[in-house]
């Protein structure tokens, strides 16, 4: 992918007619650095420069579109096999122990969990991992998108990522996207106790030949399964988690419930809350208007 990057933007400039030298000067790099692209040697090109390159050359987004696949090469080789496999996917069956799955993150729910830990060396390579991971998502709405079903555990709904008001843009997400036709999200209660996928989240891919691969995470690992013996086990697995989660309209509620509890934190009222206040408020309305009338009544009588 970094040649067909490189490729394009040979073309691109030689059809603007400009110099290496004359592109690095509109996009404020050294013309080695055109060089290195050109040629696929070097650092992959960041998210910014695609941009400015894109700009430079009346590219309308096209070294934009390409960046992701390029930036994807710098990952472990597994990785990358996995994320092939699920851009073919007919379906996508998902077990999150701790964070909201990446195709259904928000963009500040995903900066906020991809600024955890002591990965990032700059806040231009946090941009670069929140970009390809948005980009990730247009599969869901994009032509032949895959049937999505996710199971999450109560501990996603609890614990805070980013802040109150990222949590409930987020669980609003949630809340949105179970209504589509094509997703299933139903969320596994913390009274359900020990389950065999306990402390790592599990991914069950659907190949469209109807083969299946498998993929488990950790804090500090993950591991792609495509050994058919290996694969069925996890799909069991799978199976029983979804089969102890509360059916979806329950996670439903247990999702809105939650997205309550951060507009409480943000002292905003809860729907229990303001159904009390809109009731004492009638009430108060209902006394007043009766005092009202009892002392218009006393008037007739006295003028009488």
């Amino acid at each position: 992918m970094a040649a067909l990057f490189g490729n394009r933007v040979r073309r691109l400039r030689t059809a603007a007619g400009l110099t290496q030298a004359e592109l690095g000067e509109l996009t404020h790099v050294v013309s080695t650095r055109i060089t290195q692209i050109e040629r696929a040697s070097g650092a992959k090109p960041t998210l910014e420069l695609a941009r400015a390159l894109d700009a430079a050359l009346g590219a309308e987004e096209l070294l934009v579109e390409l960046w992701p696949y390029v930036y994807r090469e710098a990952f472990p080789d597994w990785s990358r096999a996995f994320i092939a496999h699920s851009e073919r996917a007919v379906s996508v069956r998902e077990y999150a122990a701790h964070l909201v799955p990446g195709l259904l993150q928000t963009e500040g729910y995903a900066r906020a969990v991809l600024s955890l830990g002591m990965t990032l060396d700059s806040a231009e390579q946090l941009e670069e991992r929140v970009a390809a991971r948005m980009g990730r998502q247009e599969r869901l709405t994009a032509p032949g998108r895959p049937e999505l079903w996710v199971v999450l555990d109560e501990a996603v709904l609890k614990r805070p990522i980013g802040g109150d008001a990222v949590m409930r843009a987020q669980l609003e997400r949630l809340a949105k996207v179970a209504a589509e036709p094509h997703i299933r999200v139903q969320v596994l209660p913390f009274e359900q106790g020990g389950h065999d996928a306990l402390g790592g989240s599990l991914t069950v891919l659907t190949l469209p030949d109807g083969s299946e691969v498998a993929y488990t995470e950790g804090a500090h690992y993950g591991q792609l399964v495509e050994e058919p013996a290996e694969v069925r086990h996890f799909s069991e697995i799978y199976d029983r988690v979804r089969a102890d989660a509360l059916p979806t309209v329950m996670s439903l509620d247990m999702i809105r419930s939650a997205m309550e509890g951060y507009y409480r934190e943000a002292n905003v009222p809860s729907r229990s809350e303001r159904r009390r206040l809109a009731q004492e408020q009638l009430q108060q309305s209902g006394r007043r208007q009766l005092r009202g009338g009892r002392r218009r009544i006393h008037g007739r009588r006295a003028r009488s």
